[in-house]
């Protein structure tokens, strides 16, 4: 919600998809998610921004490896994927810091998915994707469709990275 709170126009923008395809006389519910594309890209780039893991689960190398211009990597070497770097790489994205919801519409459908992982890939992939984000999705369309959301300041919402070191 906080990047949605810095990004007003965004935010209009889900609220009129939600108003058009479902109304305001009924609660949302999960069947209406695959007719609200704008919603699913908030959550995606949202995803995209701050992974759930910013590292995948490890795994072992099961041979010598040579990835890239990289030396061998020798067999039971513990590899970790860190998908927060994928998904902020300028190589693989346009202007990788920015909140942009045209960037990942129709991302379920995208070749190169293996730059898009907050739930890993492949036959690692989490089981709970999907229960995840028709969750989430459920969740930030309510609220978007029954609340009206703003800022209370002109400061956009800072949520800081990496620090849980608070005292009392």
């Amino acid at each position: 919600m906080s990047l949605l709170l810095n990004h007003p126009q965004e935010l209009k923008r889900a609220r009129a998809e939600l108003d058009r395809t479902i109304g305001q006389n009924r609660l949302m519910e999960e069947q209406d998610l695959s007719n609200l594309p704008y919603l699913r890209s908030i959550i995606y780039e949202s995803q995209r921004l701050y992974p759930a893991a910013l590292l995948l689960v490890p795994c072992e190398s099961s041979s010598d490896s040579t990835i890239g211009n990289y030396n061998i990597i020798p067999p039971k070497t513990l590899l970790m994927v860190n998908a927060w770097a994928i998904h902020r790489d300028p190589q693989l994205w346009d202007d990788p810091e920015s909140f942009k919801l045209e960037r990942v519409l129709g991302l379920e459908n995208d070749a190169s998915k293996y730059r898009f992982i907050p739930f890993g890939f492949g036959g690692r992939i989490c089981l709970g994707a999907g229960l995840a984000n028709r969750m989430v999705g459920l969740v930030v369309g309510t609220l978007i469709q029954y609340f009206d959301w703003e800022r209370i300041s002109y400061e956009l919402v800072n949520l800081p990275e990496g620090n849980l070191n608070h005292s009392a």
